[in-house]
């Protein structure tokens, strides 16, 4: 019962057909219906309809993220815990968006919008159900399995930590404190099996840090910094290790300035694993495990 993973996330870009080449061709998604001002994406690996969402808009970020839930009459189950929790909420209506059913919408207390549903199209997989070969044939660019994750900004990040945990039965996997363990200043969130689906760190309201798609592996890594050096997509962070999550990373930006991640590895979270601490003086070590220090367009490159 109740959430199952991240299930898409709608982007502003401010270019749609220059967001659009850039998200199937150097991305690797395919394009799978268009409506209103937006242009729908899945993974190769994606069963739904979508897992991004391109609105055109006068600046880049997010609108929404959205996470699926097993069953229908789990959303007036969490819609009423999340009311209790003191967001605002209201429910979104059958058909709004391409391919998706109705939708309890709230405000997390970083002012982020989140949505939970149910209902979306299946358009399945290249491979097939019978049978299947473990890839398609003629993927395009850096091709990911699929939407890993999402980072966002605000200034609460311990009551923002709180609502998933308690509203939504989220679990944290790891989290940055201050020195003196009085202050969180990260946090790791996850649902399943994954180091995270969800994190936040200490910063504006309302942003978004990152969205990251899944490859399978540290050379998926090295052949992302590749096709993004020969589409002369801006790299900001080369190949390298997070010491948190313990993930592969690349990150670089849309033509919006929406920063993406290709995201690999990384352990396998259990219910009953122990929440890590990171002390913020050794955040350069854990987000950049080998350079061991941030760099500034790191923590101020916000949409």
């Amino acid at each position: 019962m109740g959430i199952m993973r991240l299930g898409r996330v709608e982007l502003r870009v401010m270019e749609l057909e220059k967001a659009v080449d850039y998200y199937k061709n150097v991305i690797g998604l395919e394009e799978t219906g268009r409506s209103e001002g937006r242009v729908y994406f899945k993974a190769w690996d994606e069963w739904d309809h979508h897992s991004i969402i391109l609105k055109e808009a006068d600046a880049p970020g997010l609108e929404h993220f959205g996470f699926k839930v097993e069953k229908l009459e789990d959303l007036a189950v969490l819609e009423k815990r999340i009311e209790q929790f003191g967001c605002t909420v209201r429910r979104v209506s059958n058909g709004t968006r391409l391919g998706e059913g109705q939708a309890v919408r709230f405000i997390l207390p970083t002012g982020h919008t989140a949505e939970i549903y149910h209902d979306i199209d299946c358009l399945g997989k290249a491979v097939g159900t019978l049978n299947p070969h473990p890839w398609p044939d003629n993927t395009r660019g850096i091709a990911p399995h699929a939407l890993d994750h999402v980072l966002l900004t605000g200034d609460d990040v311990e009551t923002v930590t709180r609502f998933f945990m308690e509203a939504l039965d989220f679990r944290q996997s790891e989290k940055i404190m201050t020195v003196d363990g009085e202050t969180m200043v990260g946090s790791f969130l996850f649902k399943a099996n994954k180091a995270h689906d969800l994190a936040f760190i200490k910063g504006p309201d309302n942003k978004l840090h990152h969205a990251a798609f899944h490859v399978d592996n540290w050379y998926d890594v090295l052949k992302a910094a590749d096709i993004l050096t020969r589409n002369d997509v801006q790299i900001e962070v080369t190949p390298t290790r997070h010491g948190i999550t313990r993930g592969e990373t690349i990150y670089f930006f849309d033509p919006s300035g929406n920063r993406n991640e290709a995201f690999a590895s990384g352990y396998i979270a259990y219910p009953d694993i122990p929440t890590i601490t990171w002390t913020e003086d050794k955040i350069g070590q854990g987000i950049f495990y080998h350079r061991r220090e941030l760099i500034e367009s790191f923590v101020k490159a916000l949409t």
